[in-house]
Order: structure tokens, then C-alpha cells, then sequence
């Protein structure tokens, strides 16, 4: 062609050079969706990369806990007697008696709380009237001293060696005060208090007949019962569970 470039030649490399910049303005060019969709990749891309980093070994197989030795942990704060003075005051008023008891408590276990003691031992004294009444003596066994459940399961042997059977229903507890405390030299707390509740409760024989007490009738009652903790040390301490220890009827 003598170096010449002919009208077809030109004509075609017209139109490749419009076709490369027509798919270049195309492909260069991102929409809104391109846009999110991008945003979106970034964004699963760096949350598998933090879950990645926050994958434990998987060598590690086992965590293990720092052991604390006995002989290393804090010793308790000890109490200024002002302070325990503060804390009862309130709850005590005078009834110095009852104050002294508490104090005493405050003294070996600073972590011990009257009024705390005292919606613990409502929600027990509910707790052991309707066990009893159930001759439920499983929960009867974490609730009550040794002598204390001993003398409950032979009534409820009794009981059901009769054929008699307690229909009741709680009520609600209309009082609970604090008559006594006091801590033994043998490091053993005690505390006495005295419940005035409310209960519909019926006896009924084998047939079904009521034996004594009314299953129509509110009946207020009166307990008075002593519950015990040991807070001798601080491993005795641990153990926060009072126990009832004994009961006696109102004069």
C-alpha cells in the first residue's frame, strides 16, 4: 500500500478507537450500587479480620485459672466499733441488749446485714411452715439443725402414720422483730425472732374431715424461733446459711 492508509483502513481504526473509549467511560465509571456493594465488602472484610484476631489458639484447648492460695487472699477490713454503732442504731433503737448482740456479730463479720438476716428469715419461716405442712423433710434438711429436724420428722411420721393430712395455705407474715442476738464464746451467732402470721390451715382425717383447725378461716399465729450461724473464722464465714435451731411458743 506504499505507506499509504486507504479509506477502509481508517474507517476501522475509527471505530476501534471509539469502541476502547466508549468500554473504558464504562468500565471506569461506578454507580451508587457499585458504591455499596464495595462499602459492604470492606466492611465483612474487617469484621472477619477483628473475629479472626479474637479467635483464641486452638492449641489452647484449656484456660486455666490462677490458683489464689488461702494464705494470700486480703484480710478483712477490720470494723471501728463507731462504725458498727452506726450501722445498728437505726435497726436497734434502744434495746441495748439486742444492739450489743448485733454489734458483737458486726464485729466478727462486717459483711453481716440485720435487715438482710431479716428478709432471710421471713422468706425461711414461709419456707418451713409450708414444708412442714407438706411433709416436704428433703426441704426441711437444709433449713433446720439436726435436733430441730429430728423433732419435725417425727411429728410428720406421726402424722402420716395416722392418715391425717395439713391442707393449708400461707397467708402472709404480718411482723417479724428481732427479740435477741448474740454471739457464743465459741464464735456461734444467734438470733431470735418472733413472727406474727397469717395462715388458713385444716387437719383432716383419712376420709377427708376435718379434724382441727377451720379451712375457712384466717388464723393469725405467733412463733417465736431462734436461728444460728457459725462465724467463728473465715472459713466459717463463707458458709452464709442459717439454720433454725429452736422454737418455742409465746407467753
Amino acid at each position: 500500500m506504499n505507506g499509504e492508509i486507504n479509506l477502509l483502513t481508517l474507517l476501522s481504526l475509527i471505530v476501534a478507537i471509539v469502541a476502547i473509549v466508549k468500554l473504558r467511560s464504562v468500565l471506569g465509571r461506578r454507580t451508587g450500587d457499585d458504591e455499596a456493594r464495595i462499602e459492604q465488602r470492606r466492611r465483612e472484610a474487617q469484621m472477619q479480620k477483628t473475629a479472626a484476631a479474637a479467635q483464641p489458639d486452638k492449641s489452647d484447648k484449656v484456660v486455666t485459672l490462677p490458683r489464689r492460695d488461702r494464705d494470700a487472699e486480703p484480710a478483712e477490713a477490720a470494723v471501728s466499733v463507731a462504725e458498727v454503732e452506726a450501722r445498728i442504731k437505726s435497726f436497734a433503737g434502744a434495746d441495748t441488749a439486742l444492739a450489743d448482740g448485733l454489734t458483737a456479730m458486726l464485729k466478727l463479720d462486717s459483711k453481716f446485714d440485720p435487715e438482710h438476716f431479716l428478709r432471710g428469715a421471713r422468706q425461711a419461716y414461709e419456707m418451713i411452715v409450708t414444708a412442714f405442712a407438706e411433709g416436704n423433710r428433703r426441704m426441711l434438711r437444709d433449713l433446720l439443725s439436726a435436733d430441730v429436724l429430728d423433732s419435725f420428722s417425727r411429728a410428720i411420721a406421726d402424722r402420716e402414720q395416722r392418715g391425717h393430712v395439713i391442707d393449708q395455705s400461707f397467708v402472709g407474715i404480718n411482723k417479724a422483730d428481732m427479740l435477741e442476738a448474740e454471739v457464743s464464746p465459741k464464735g456461734i451467732a444467734s438470733i431470735t425472732v418472733r413472727f406474727v402470721s397469717q395462715l388458713i390451715s385444716a387437719t383432716r382425717d383419712k376420709a377427708g374431715n376435718v379434724i382441727e383447725g377451720d379451712d375457712q378461716r384466717i388464723k393469725d399465729v405467733t412463733d417465736i424461733w431462734t436461728f444460728s450461724r457459725d462465724i467463728s473464722s473465715k472459713d466459717a464465714r463463707r458458709n452464709l446459711n442459717w439454720k433454725l435451731v429452736g422454737t418455742q411458743a409465746p407467753n
